[in-house]
């Protein structure tokens, strides 16, 4: 897919990856990039660089989505790529007492925003891509949904839920001309990744938002449904399924670790 001349949205656009997407639609040529971000002034500010439009949006919110989505198409016409960026990183403890938690708080949460806008994204948008012979979907996921993330199993497990949604809305709609792309990108040099404990996550080299972006533009020239800026991953998830248990092994030792360095 190429973006020229095309209406782009993106989610949790103001800040991070998703600012460096923005920056790099309007570089190759989109006709209108939507900023849709919890952050309003600062989806504001990418706008203005870019020359397109911002929206206040929690994308929990299944009502905000929807809003973007009509406003959107009324305003500026078809959404031919929409990509469903935004992310937290709450929930992370190096030491794992226990990965069920204490609270049910992260998991709604992590659950509503990683998983279940991508859920309202589709709903909303699917019809109209079907009626017009097509669309595109980029989902921002993480390493993690493919492989696993040492110290918070609630960023985990809504990643690979979100993996997971991706792939059934990649076959369902095939037929469709409706294509999909995952981002699962390692450490990304972003606030989010700032925020958090530093682990196995930014072991191969954080890579800055920019590359990210050049990156997603490479994997939607090609329409491939795995976009990866940390090429390596490809292979930690070859040993994943060659032996679960070795790689479990493993992971167990980056566990073991991080509660040696962070008990101290």
């Amino acid at each position: 897919m190429q973006v020229t001349g095309k209406v782009v949205v993106v989610t949790g656009g103001a800040n991070g990856i998703g600012k460096a997407l923005c920056e790099a639609f309007h570089r190759a040529g989109a006709a209108k990039v939507v900023v849709a971000d919890m952050d309003a002034a600062n989806a504001r500010a990418v706008a203005a660089t870019v020359d397109g439009a911002a929206f206040k949006c929690d994308v929990a919110q299944e009502k905000d989505i929807s809003h973007v989505i009509e406003e959107t198409e009324r305003l500026f016409g078809p959404i031919a790529l929409f990509c469903s960026n935004a992310g937290i990183g709450g929930g992370f403890d190096p030491m794992s007492v226990n990965a069920g938690g204490n609270s049910d708080e992260p998991w709604q949460r992590s659950w509503a925003i990683h998983v279940m806008a991508h859920v309202y994204a589709a709903r909303h948008l699917i019809p109209r891509m079907k009626t017009r012979g097509g669309g595109y979907f980029l989902n921002t996921i993480s390493a993690a949904g493919l492989l696993s993330q040492v110290g918070s199993p609630a960023y985990s497990t809504t990643k690979h839920a979100a993996v997971g949604f991706a792939e059934n809305l990649a076959i369902s709609h095939k037929a469709h001309n409706i294509r999909v792309s995952v981002l699962c990108p390692q450490g990304v040099d972003t606030n989010m990744l700032r925020s958090i404990p530093k682990g196995p996550q930014s072991g191969d080299g954080d890579l800055t938002p920019e590359q990210v972006a050049k990156d997603v533009l490479a994997g939607l020239d090609q329409e491939t449904f795995l976009i990866l800026p940390h090429p390596q991953v490809l292979g930690y998830m070859r040993k994943k399924t060659e032996n679960y248990d070795r790689w479990i092994g493993g992971m167990a030792k980056i566990q073991a670790k991080m509660r040696e360095e962070f008990g101290k």
